[in-house]
This record gives C-alpha cells, structure tokens and sequence, in this order.
C-alpha cells in the first residue's frame, strides 16, 4: 500500500523505516483501513485542535512506549503527528523500534494546517 501511495502521491523521503509524507499524502493515507492515528504532542496542544480520530499519546511522557504498547495495535499502520514533526520522528522511532510501521507528517499539526486540512477542537 505504501508504495502505491508513494507512487501515485510523489516521492516519500524515508528514513530507516518510518516514512515521511505532506499532508495531502496523509490525508490520502487517513481514508485507508488499517490506520491508527496517533498525535504525539501533549495535552493541552491536543486539546486546543488535532486531527480529526487522533489518538493523544505524549511523546515526552515517560511511560510513552507503555502507552503506545498498550493503546496501539502493531498490526496496523501508525500514522504519526506533532506540531512541526521533530517530536513525531522521535516518537516514530520509538514505534518503529518496538515493532510498528510508521508514516510521519513532515512539518506536524502546521503543514495539515497551511494546507487548509480539518482541525477538530
């Protein structure tokens, strides 16, 4: 599937296995079976506007792996977020590390936005 959307969508700049994508190509990935959402940033940024199913687990939380473990499904494709995307390419690697495959959305929760994507508050 991955490799679909990277061919339809455009090049997808990886690295090791987490793959980086717009948020045209996420969105696009978001309307896919088999997705799980997940908005790394924390509670308050969550609180004040995210995409629209994410699931809130704080990449700076000490328990985030536990979390992740517990309220994710390795199964299923991780589809990963922050604000501007440093914060979601560090909780991508911990996903990847623990078994998950990841797509990251480069430039976070801004790029959705500039590009004029839904936000839920």
């Amino acid at each position: 599937m991955m490799g679909v959307a990277c061919a339809v969508f455009g090049a997808c700049a990886q690295k090791g296995n987490v793959v980086n994508v717009n948020a045209n190509e996420f969105e696009g990935m978001l309307a896919s079976d088999g997705v799980q959402l997940v908005d790394v940033r924390t509670q308050g940024e969550y609180d004040g506007g995210h995409i629209g199913g994410a699931l809130n687990i704080d990449v700076k939380s000490p328990d985030f792996k536990a979390k992740a473990m517990d309220l994710l499904d390795p199964s299923k494709k991780a589809l990963v977020y922050c604000r501007s995307g440093r914060r979601s390419l560090e909780a991508a690697g911990i996903l990847v590390n623990a078994g998950f495959k990841v797509v990251n959305l480069k430039g976070g929760i801004l790029e959705w936005e500039d590009a004029c994507k839904p936000i839920k508050k």
